[in-house]
């Protein structure tokens, strides 16, 4: 910190106390401030953006009005770090904390580790236009290019896709294992009643086709032992590979096999599952039973409260049944009496039949429901959420596209599929099939994909874009894990999505890079990320946590409250990307998103 900037640190070794302290770091703050705006620093736009941004955080998370509302202190602990002269008696701070500050400090210094723009970019020009004439700068400027897309297809290619012919002939052979073993025809597996049937549900059937840590198969027998929720579909078992090392599967076993500690976080708190588990406030904002709502014009409406399988992190693991329960559809009275809320109110003009997985439900009932649901009058638009593409490809017959195609009428109704797809290794021919039926249909499908441990790589999230798009769906929403404890080994920090819509996704062309990436606000709903003026950093722990606040998205029209939420530190999870062979180094600027 000294290094990367001694004028602010010796400001606060030389204060009297804690108080003396923020009014020198302030005064030093707006002193910077003056010299970039006057351009007395002599820097150029790029670094001008990056010493504002970094005065804003500084100046946000020293502030007592932040402290109060964190809980929290950055500035004492900090000066206890430097000053002390023995660290026994100070607060201890993490690696994390000490790497936020010395990237502020050279931030507001100007010597962030950035590559900033050169001379002629400071003079307005940019670099490519030192070339001899207009022709020589474009060849220039587009060698350029060509270097900035090296990077990702050398990326891109590194991630595996399922449809590549190797993972497809391979997982053809784990097909037939499973059907050797399970006594099951073609006709059988193409059945998705009888992969339905045939879920698998416990470590030992499971570890009969694929290898299982130890920690997975405690975490599966812990789960089955206190009745979590838990299943595997024998589609998506045999996406996985015969070794556990995770190599080219992690996305897909992260996605079903819970980490032990998140078992144990349910047990513990399974007499408080409906409350204490509910991170979006779903009981604030549920004016029927089975409604939630939470925006103008659309309101969600959960029929099938279970899945084919569970993800780990699910939103709704506070309500989730498990796989295959009866108590898993909803109540006809149910189902009555939230139409009937829906009837009466005409400002909402758009359905999310979600769950749970509403697909799950017999033909009939889900042809029965949208029947219902089209004769509301003032119902524009029915969104089908479901991750059968991926889980239970074979759900997507032509008996049920015809039952979802009926009420999707060009010019007075539409019908559109919502799916959930985290990696392109989750992608078979069978998800191709299924997809191309609902697109000759002339229905439209959506990705909503959550940024996890398992897919935030560099490059990792482009790879799934170009996937998806090339079989026909487009990408909508990339969520940020939810800030659930029990799923804090999959969360990744705010910064990381980010820099990843920056840096990796703004290469992409816009058809393709079409997801906006959001924070779902508990009781609220959405937060567009990329809108700066919607969140700000406004503290860093001691343990190396961003606070952010956020603000709705309705501040600047009703009365309403902004919501605090503690990120995981950005030092931990570049630790844990070395340790899944990933250089640090790759994603430096990371420290410089906000």
């Amino acid at each position: 910190m000294l290094e990367a900037n001694p004028e602010i640190v010796t400001a606060i070794r030389a204060a009297s106390d804690v108080e003396d302290a923020r009014r020198r770091v302030f005064r030093y703050v707006t002193d910077q401030e003056q010299r970039v705006f006057l351009n007395s620093a002599g820097a150029g736009p790029i670094e001008t953006a990056t010493r504002r941004a970094a005065g804003d955080v500084l100046k946000a998370v020293f502030s007592p009005y932040n402290e109060k509302k964190c809980g929290t202190s950055a500035l004492a602990p900090l000066r206890d770090a430097l000053t002390a002269s023995d660290t026994a008696g100070c607060a201890p701070v993490s690696a994390g904390f000490l790497e936020e500050f010395r990237r502020l400090f050279a931030g507001v210094n100007g010597v962030a580790s950035l590559p900033f723009d050169d001379e002629a970019a400071r003079d307005g020009e940019p670099p490519w236009t030192d070339a001899e004439g207009e022709r020589a700068a474009s060849c220039r400027r587009s060698d350029e290019l060509d270097r900035l897309a090296g990077p990702l297809h050398a990326r891109v290619a590194r991630y595996p896709n399922g449809l590549a012919p190797q993972h497809v002939i391979r997982r053809r052979e784990t097909v037939t294992r499973i059907r050797g073993a399970l006594g099951a025809s073609a006709r059988d597996w193409n059945d998705w009643r009888w992969q339905l049937a045939h879920v698998f549900r416990d470590e030992r059937t499971i570890s009969e086709f694929v290898e299982l840590t130890d920690d997975e198969s405690e975490a599966i027998e812990t789960a089955r032992t206190h009745s979590v929720p838990f299943g595997v579909t024998p589609h998506y078992l045999s996406l996985m590979e015969r070794s556990s090392d995770r190599t080219l599967d992690h996305a897909i076993r992260a996605q079903v096999f819970p980490p032990l500690e998140y078992v144990e976080y349910i047990v513990a708190n399974a007499d408080q599952r409906g409350t204490s588990l509910d991170f979006m406030h779903e009981h604030e904002t549920s004016p029927v039973a089975g409604v939630t709502r939470r925006y103008p014009l659309i309101a969600i409406l959960k029929p099938y409260i279970s899945c084919a399988q569970i993800c780990v992190y699910c939103q709704r693991n506070w309500e989730i049944e498990d796989v295959t329960s009866a108590r898993a559809i909803a109540p006809r009275a149910m189902i009555d009496a939230a139409l009937s809320w829906f009837s009466e109110h005409p400002a909402i003009t758009e359905i999310l039949v979600t769950g749970g997985d509403p697909m799950l439900m017999p033909d009939a009932s889900l042809a029965a429901l949208l029947d219902r649901i089209a004769a509301i009058p003032h119902i524009e638009r029915i969104r089908i959420g479901t991750r059968t593409p991926v889980a239970l490809p074979q759900r997507l017959t032509p008996e049920i596209v015809e039952i979802l195609a009926k009420h999707h009428v060009p010019g007075r109704r539409e019908v559109c599929i919502v799916t959930h797809i985290e990696h392109p290794f989750e992608l078979t021919p069978e998800t191709v099939r299924g997809v191309t039926r609902i697109r000759r249909k002339g229905m439209s499908l959506y990705n909503q994909r959550v940024f996890t441990i398992e897919n935030s790589r560099r490059f990792e999230s482009v790879a799934t874009r170009i996937a998806i798009k090339k079989i026909g769906i487009d990408p909508y929403y990339t969520f940020n894990t939810k800030g659930k404890e029990e799923t804090r080994a999959y969360r990744v920090p705010i910064a990381r999505i980010l820099q990843e819509r920056k840096e990796e996704a703004r290469m992409l062309p816009g058809v393709v890079r079409t997801d906006e990436p959001v924070f779902n606000v508990p009781g609220i709903g959405k937060n567009y990320l990329r809108m700066l003026q919607d969140h700000a950093v406004i503290m860093i722990s001691p343990a190396g946590e961003r606070f952010y606040e956020f603000l709705p998205w309705d501040r600047n029209i009703e009365a309403t409250h902004s919501y605090v939420h503690r990120d995981v530190p950005i030092e931990g999870y570049l630790r844990e990307l070395k340790r899944r062979g990933e250089d640090p180094a790759e994603y430096d600027s990371i420290w410089y998103y906000y």
